[in-house]
């Protein structure tokens, strides 16, 4: 009976540590540096993000069947790189804003958010930075 006991305590433990290790796998990281822009890296905080109630969604979107997702939460110049190659339609700059950075997932988010009275940046040399590497 003890070792039935046993035996049940080291599954229990295995599957509290595969449950905790899919968890760490799937959670954001805290601030990451989006590179490839000329103007230089923007520093992307995913906890302040989250905190103003971005969902991950917004930027890791479904992939499409010509190009399939690696993981979940995927690094965007995987897919959206300087110049487009198929069967990719849309480039890194057009992942972000449009090329007057008037519109766009990010610029759009921002001017909202100061639309509500909160501050986030949305001249160009705010996000990027040639210090960001």
């Amino acid at each position: 009976m003890k070792n039935v006991q046993r035996i049940f305590a080291v599954l229990i433990g295995l599957l509290v540590i595969m449950a905790v290790c899919a968890y760490a796998a799937e959670t954001a990281p805290g601030t990451v540096v989006l590179k490839g822009a000329p103007m230089g890296g923007v520093k992307f905080d995913h906890k302040a993000h989250e905190a103003r109630g971005a969902k991950c969604e917004t930027c890791h979107h479904a992939s499409k069947p010509e190009k399939a997702l690696k993981t979940a939460h995927q690094n965007c110049q995987e897919c959206h790189t300087t110049t487009v190659a198929a069967p990719m339609k849309t480039k890194a700059q057009a992942a972000f804003h449009n090329p007057a950075a008037t519109a766009g997932v990010c610029i759009d988010c921002h001017k909202a958010e100061n639309a509500k009275g909160k501050k986030a940046p949305t001249k160009c040399m705010e996000c990027h930075k040639k210090t960001n590497v």
